[in-house]
């Protein structure tokens, strides 16, 4: 059987109906066919735009304030640019202003940061915060969101400790891949501040519906390790994912 075999089309047809991967794209000579390539050279460029375009902050900061927990602060890192966000990770953890945030002691705190997609964060930030606090509001209080830009997830450390907030979420926009460059994570510390490892943190990662998990259950996670890090007194690796745990029986 050769790839233009319609049993071979139809396997592969079907196949790919279960994964975002590209397999089974057939073959032109020795190479992939025109249309495979274009798809290709589509999907980088896309994934380029997401690392490169910048978040709209006023757009996002209008529907952030929407979901109605406070006026959102924004807030920049040390990288004074997107190239120099990129070359230097380090500048991208630290906090430019030299100014204060105001202290809203609480026990959440949200910070949207662009990270490795500003596509990500416009896309899915406002609407994944909302479900967030939704799952969070009759049991914790929260503090009011801050939208960050040129930001690593260590730049959170910064705001929370800040904030003086016993819980962070950082919701991040996540690298782009050729598959999906509209993806977010939410990284969570418990007691953050600066010089936190990823050791101390949790994520829950691939969330960019329909494709990827939905703000719902994104936030349902998001709850459970917020409870178990209460309980235990710290977050990271000691710290694990029990939400799907029947699931499993």
């Amino acid at each position: 059987m050769t790839s233009e075999d319609p049993a071979v089309r139809e396997f592969w047809d079907t196949l790919r109906l279960t994964t975002q991967a590209r397999i089974g794209l057939g073959r032109a000579g020795n190479g992939l066919p025109t249309r495979r390539v274009l798809e290709l050279a589509a999907a980088h460029a896309t994934a380029r735009d997401a690392v490169h375009i910048p978040l709209e902050v006023a757009e996002l900061a209008a529907a952030v304030r929407d979901v109605g927990i406070g006026e959102p602060a924004t807030v920049t890192s040390r990288a004074r640019s997107r190239d120099e966000y990129l070359r230097r990770p380090d500048l991208g953890r630290v906090l430019a202003e030299s100014r204060a945030l105001p202290e809203h002691p609480a026990d959440i705190g949200f910070v949207l940061a662009d990270g490795l997609s500003p596509t990500a964060l416009a896309h899915h930030g406002a609407a994944l915060l909302s479900a967030l606090v939704e799952q969070l509001r009759d049991r914790y209080t929260l503090a009011p969101p801050v939208i960050a830009t040129q930001a690593r997830v260590a730049l959170g450390d910064h705001i929370g400790a800040l904030q003086r907030v016993r819980t962070l979420l950082v919701i991040i926009g996540e690298r782009p891949g050729l598959s999906v460059a509209d993806s977010l994570g939410i990284y969570l510390t418990h007691l953050p501040r600066p010089g936190r490892t990823d050791a101390d943190r949790n994520c829950v990662s691939n969330i960019h519906p329909p494709d990827g998990l939905g703000y719902a259950d994104a936030a349902r996670v998001a709850a459970g390790l917020i409870g178990g890090a209460v309980e235990l007194g710290r977050s990271g690796v000691a710290l694990k994912d029990t939400s799907r745990a029947g699931e499993l029986h």
